[in-house]
């Protein structure tokens, strides 16, 4: 069997051209062998130990690739009959090819490093997709350099030495990138914004939450759910609104007006008052009102009482006392942070009555079911305090209105 072998290799080299195919055949298949048994090994012995992350990274699919291109840059050394330009071309290749794995297995690392921290807690307090990305762009850097120099077989330091005189065209290139590196870097120690974060920035039509912090972008989901790409320096450069600390807090403001009609404003007359007596909320605010009253117009001579002089009690200052009380008496409406009901200067659309206060929730609907539910009721007890809403005259109100009879 072994002389019969030694005189077909004796017969095969006899015919170069022969000898040169079969010898590339069994190289490439030597590679392909090497390939299939590389990958099996890592991935039923890397995947029992890391679990399916790196997997579904890439990273055992591309050190695989490295072991095919080193048995082709070896091989390819003994294989007979080949030019030398052709075997020095194809190690060249080879080489970079390795070098271009490498960067990709790296790259893929530093993913599974990313997601691995994404499963803290913390996570989105601190990210580093940001430092990720930086790191990546250098890694491709140095790749790049490594591979021209493998290809034209000279030695990266020659490469290196031109970088000087390319400072600025580079610096030109990828100053967006140091800019972001620079706002990354400010967004994460000054905790700026986090990824869950409600951010409103106008100028750029976003009002949503942040979904993603990355080198150059951050990502806001606007409440259309529409996606917003934002430059991650415009958040050190412009201004924005963040509205983590409303709901660290607890409590979302509310800061609305009433617009009342000037002309349905009155003092009250005695009937008024024994009405409004019947008001849980306004018992006994009325009878605090009325000993002062009484106290106050007592010390006024006899010939000095008359109604102009005399003070009372109006329908607007006793319908603010009765929001005060409603709002203090809403069990959804907090009592820790500011509440104030107050009366803003007149406009042409009438006296704004503003609240001033905070729910005890955050929550998107339920912050405006509370708030709808007290101006509901606002807006339906006005007819007992004898006060009016204000409102342009719509086109049913014109109807309504008659000229005077001339007869």
């Amino acid at each position: 069997m072994e002389n019969d072998y030694t005189h077909w290799l004796v017969w095969l080299r006899q015919h170069d051209e022969l000898h040169t195919v079969v010898s590339t055949t069994v190289l490439l298949l030597l590679a392909w062998a090497s390939n299939w048994l590389v990958k099996r090994i890592l991935l039923r012995g890397l995947f029992r130990i890391t679990g399916a992350q790196i997997q579904d990274h890439g990273l055992i699919k591309r050190l695989a690739n490295v072991v095919p291109a080193l048995v082709l840059a070896f091989g390819v050394k003994v294989v007979p009959n080949l030019p030398g330009a052709l075997v020095e071309v194809i190690t060249n290749v080879c080489a970079a090819f390795i070098i271009l794995t490498i960067a990709l297995a790296l790259s893929a690392t530093l993913n599974i490093v990313n997601a691995l921290y994404q499963r803290r807690k913390d996570a989105h307090l601190r990210p580093i997709k940001g430092y990720v990305q930086v790191l990546k762009i250098a890694i491709y850097a140095i790749a790049t350099i490594l591979m021209i120099a493998s290809l034209i077989d000279r030695s990266p330091l020659i490469l290196l030495s031109g970088l000087g005189a390319m400072a600025a065209v580079l610096l030109l290139i990828f100053q967006d990138t140091l800019l972001s590196l620079v706002a990354s870097v400010q967004i994460t120690s000054s905790d700026i914004i986090r990824v869950g974060d409600w951010v409103e920035m106008p100028q750029l039509n976003a009002d949503g939450d942040v979904i993603d912090i990355a080198l150059h972008t951050v990502k806001v989901q606007n409440w259309d759910k529409t996606i917003t790409t934002i430059p991650t320096k415009r958040f050190i450069t412009d201004s924005f609104k963040n509205w983590r600390g409303m709901q660290e807090s607890g409590g979302r403001r509310i800061k609305r007006c009433l617009y009342l009609d000037q002309n349905s404003v009155r003092f009250l007359s005695q009937d008024d008052i024994e009405r409004l007596h019947r008001f849980r909320l306004l018992d006994g605010y009325l009878r605090t009102k009325e000993s002062e009253l009484l106290s106050w117009n007592s010390q006024l001579e006899e010939t000095e009482r008359l109604p102009i002089n005399i003070r009372q009690l109006t329908n607007i200052g006793t319908f603010r006392a009765y929001v005060e009380h409603y709002l203090r008496e809403n069990q959804d409406i907090r009592k820790d942070m500011t509440l104030l009901v107050r009366q803003m200067a007149p406009t042409a659309d009438g006296l704004p009555l503003e609240l001033y206060c905070f729910t005890n929730t955050t929550v998107w609907a339920r912050y405006e079911a509370i708030q709808s539910d007290i101006f509901d009721h606002l807006l339906a007890i006005l007819p007992e305090f004898g006060l009016r809403v204000f409102q342009h005259p719509s086109g049913a109100d014109m109807r309504d209105w008659r000229l005077p009879s001339t007869e």
